[in-house]
């Protein structure tokens, strides 16, 4: 079942600032607000709709799910009474549909919501038969996810139940996906947190609307995502699907918080459930800590992945999986072997899957690379695979190297650089893979010396829109770029991060870069 909308709740999870800002900075689309009363505290209903003119939702969690509520079950139900009065629903938990309670808080304003552990669509399917026996405005059945497989049973529980009054879904990071995907199988509501960067309890409003294009509820036949243990802040996600809408291709690239990588891909990729809801997984993109491990569940690899024994991108071509990497396109458009300066000299610092295939690139490209890694072990393995020298971290001298790649993600959550940069030159071409927030350690330095650096988010959009050809088949519109993107993760970094002067050899990293669309 396919909506042209869905409610947003704005859900306030912490006390509220006394101008109540947070009412101010509620973005446009957002039609409820959710007062978790046990963790912010009672606000008078007036006082909210002073500030916002949508509907109002008021839950007070009990110490039976987990909330820190120290009043006993009477003063609680006493507070939702009072509270049935003011606010336009009153969450109910399974366990409170006692005669009593229900007399005093009349159907309109009901919100039943059931929570376990996860389970199969059958069991909600008889969970649910239970609830809807009490008369209510809706329900909301969530279960755990331990794993992303858990996010199946309750789309599979709303697609059969077609109903437009019951939202399901799985909670925690590894059901973030599947919180995503009801809407488009009928649930009404939609829940994001207000102003947090933590996916425990749900993905934030803001970035429902940015990165997956809510309130509107678009029609899909494929999903892609990104999978790893870092997902949730990737500029993947807004990229991807704003692509799609602009082309208005039916698909969603969706988080996919995943811990074991083989779990995920027998339970989830090669399970028949999402496909059996029509809309199957079509091409994924892998990140830390899964680029390698992920190497031999493909059918097919390309040489480079062969020769790195690391990936960062799957798709399916007529039924068989496909694994390749965009990580060479950090360094895609340095000029080939038959142009390229025999003297020119380039150092990789970081072994990984990421700095592999990027020496691989460098390697073909006719550069002389070194590889450069802290630890000995991944270094020794990176040189077996490659047949590269290699230098240890605490041995490694940047001086007289034309080009320098971070591979690592040093600097991208903390003020430490990757490698001193002391001796580096100013003609020297930095490439920092590592972007967070904020510019780097690397990056911000070697601007301050006025030294050329090809940034973390540059990379990023390169290889996004990369992936995105490779998936679809198409080009990413020219109108989402750097911009886009750099509004997520790096707000403040200096648009004219990347210097002009570079040396002659190297001019085509430049055009490289102007390449992403501004």
């Amino acid at each position: 079942m396919i909506m042209d909308a869905v409610d947003l709740i704005a859900t306030l999870a912490a006390p509220i600032s006394p101008t109540l800002r947070e009412m101010e900075d509620l973005p446009q689309g957002v039609t409820w607000l959710q007062v978790r009363a046990d963790l912010a505290g009672d606000i008078p209903a007036n006082r909210l709709r002073s500030h916002f003119g949508g509907k109002l939702l008021y839950t007070l969690r009990s110490q039976r799910q987990g909330a820190d509520y120290p009043g006993g079950e009477l003063e609680r139900h006493a507070r939702l009474v009072s509270a049935a009065r003011e606010f336009d629903l009153v969450e109910l938990e399974a366990d409170d549909l006692s005669p009593g309670l229900l007399s005093a808080i009349p159907p309109h304003r009901r919100l039943i919501c059931w929570r376990g552990e996860p389970c199969d669509a059958f069991t909600l399917h008889s969970t649910f038969e239970r609830l809807a026996a009490i008369p209510a405005h809706s329900y909301c059945l969530t279960t755990k996810a331990a794993k992303a497989s858990d996010g199946l049973a309750p789309l599979q529980f709303l697609r059969s139940l077609a109903r437009r009054d019951v939202t399901a879904f799985a909670e925690g990071a590894a059901g973030v996906w599947s919180r995503l995907l009801a809407p488009h199988f009928g649930a009404p509501f939609l829940f994001g947190q207000i102003g947090t960067e933590e996916y425990t309890s749900g993905p934030d409003i803001q970035q429902l609307i940015e990165d997956y294009g809510f309130p509107v509820v678009r029609p899909i036949r494929e999903l892609y995502g990104i999978v790893g243990n870092r997902v949730f802040q990737s500029v993947s996600l807004r990229l991807h699907n704003a692509g799609y809408r602009s082309l208005n291709y039916p698909a969603m690239f969706l988080p996919f918080y995943v811990e074991c990588f083989e779990d995920f891909w027998r339970e989830v990729v090669e399970d028949s459930t999402l496909a059996s809801l029509g809309i199957p997984i079509q091409g994924l993109t892998i990140v830390s800590p899964h680029k390698e491990v992920a190497v031999s569940t493909a059918a097919k690899s390309s040489s480079i992945v062969c020769k790195a024994a690391s990936t960062n991108i799957f798709v399916c071509k007529n039924g068989v999986w496909e694994a390749d990497s965009t990580d060479p396109e950090s360094v895609a458009d340095l000029p080939r072997s038959n142009k390229i300066p025999r003297g020119l000299k380039a150092a990789v610092v970081g072994c990984g899957g990421a700095g592999r295939a990027v020496a691989v690139a460098l390697q073909q490209s006719g550069a002389d690379v070194t590889l450069v890694n802290r630890g000995k072990e991944r270094g020794d393995h990176a040189v077996e695979l490659l047949g590269l020298p290699f230098v240890l971290l605490s041995d490694f001298a940047p001086e007289g190297f034309s080009l320098l790649v971070n591979a690592t993600p040093v600097g991208r959550e903390d003020d430490i650089l990757p490698f001193s940069i002391d001796s580096v030159s100013s003609d020297t071409v930095v490439v920092d893979l590592a972007y967070g927030k904020h510019p780097t350690p690397l990056v911000s330095e070697v601007l301050a010396r006025g030294g050329t650096v090809v940034d973390g988010h540059d990379v990023a959009l390169t290889q996004i829109r990369k992936q995105f050809q490779m998936m679809l088949g198409q080009e990413m519109p020219a109108s989402i770029g750097r911009n886009m993107g750099r509004n997520i993760a790096v707000a403040g970094h200096p648009a004219n991060g990347f210097a002009m002067n570079l040396p002659a050899e190297l001019q085509s990293v430049q055009e490289m870069r102007n390449g992403v669309p501004e």
